[in-house]
């Protein structure tokens, strides 16, 4: 949208206040018909806006974005803050911040109107993002002196839950990552086929079959496969003993276990402590040294 589209009785709306933003600020509201927000030259830090209910209109460089319910969208610093209440009413949540170098990933997204980042999630991952957004400006509110980093900690989950809806990357279907979150719950729970089909309400050869085109491998495989890394991870940072740690990852035969092991790390659970152990402790102290 050029400048001349957004020019109300030949002059530019009055400049809204920017906000003052160490780490994050964050929030939620509800907003009338007549909500709206100009920015010139934008602020310098990023601001993710996520539909709760309602329409909003944010105007690109190219054009309006218009959002619905389950819809995010994502302002580079210094892009023109154009956007207001399209519709009767819009309901929000926000998060201005200055991101991590290592969310770079996480913060490229299809843009939409010449410049606006746009990520739809569907119902169950709206959930997550609003959790997490929310969390977000709980903590960002606080007085603790953790409360920034763990406000941080909260909009970093939300972004990656946007990711795993994000085209650029492979939008994850919802009933996928239903059914990934219940086996990482619980290692140890039943994850047989016929209770990951009753997570997923789906069918077995429906559900094998989104597995495979998704990660590569079936249900079965990829529940073997995270009982086995969480058991690498025990293996290396505790002192369990080795059948206690079969047990607790849901592999509870000790020679079923060491057999499955060996054969996708190589050697046995034994030697897999003596030999990882030492080198992640000191891979810990390097971390902690910096």
């Amino acid at each position: 949208m050029d400048d001349s589209a957004v020019i109300v009785n030949e002059a530019s709306p009055a400049e809204t206040p920017h906000p003052h933003v160490i780490r994050v600020i964050a929030g939620e509201f509800a907003a009338g018909g007549d909500y709206s927000t100009w920015r010139e030259q934008g602020t310098a830090d990023w601001l993710l806006i996520h539909t709760i209910a309602g329409a909003g209109r944010v105007a690109g460089p190219a054009g309006d974005v218009i959002t619905a319910a389950g819809d995010s969208v994502l302002l580079r610093p210094h892009l023109r803050h154009d956007y207001g209440t399209a519709e009767v009413s819009w309901t929000l949540a926000y998060a201005h911040f200055h991101a991590r170098a290592e969310w770079a990933p996480l913060l490229d997204w299809p843009i939409r109107g010449g410049g606006v980042g746009f990520v739809h999630a569907p119902s169950e991952v709206r959930l997550r993002v609003l959790g997490g957004l929310r969390s977000c400006a709980a903590f960002s509110a606080g007085s603790m002196p953790q409360s920034e980093l763990l406000a941080m900690n909260s909009l970093e989950s939300a972004l990656l839950w946007l990711d795993t809806q994000n085209p650029l990357r492979g939008r994850m279907d919802e009933r996928l990552l239903r059914v990934i979150a219940h086996i990482g719950s619980d290692l140890a729970a039943d994850l047989s086929i016929h209770v990951l089909t009753t997570v997923a309400t789906l069918s077995p050869s429906r559900l094998s079959r989104l597995f495979t085109d998704s990660l590569g491998v079936s249900p079965q495989r990829y529940v073997e496969r995270e009982r086995l890394a969480r058991a690498a991870q025990l293996l290396a940072t505790t002192d369990r003993a080795i059948g206690d740690i079969a047990r607790d990852v849901g592999l509870s035969d000790p020679l079923y276990f060491s057999r499955r092991f060996s054969r996708l790390h190589g050697i046995s659970p034994t030697a897999y402590r003596r030999r990882r152990g030492p080198q992640l402790m000191k891979e810990l102290k390097t971390i902690q040294s910096q």
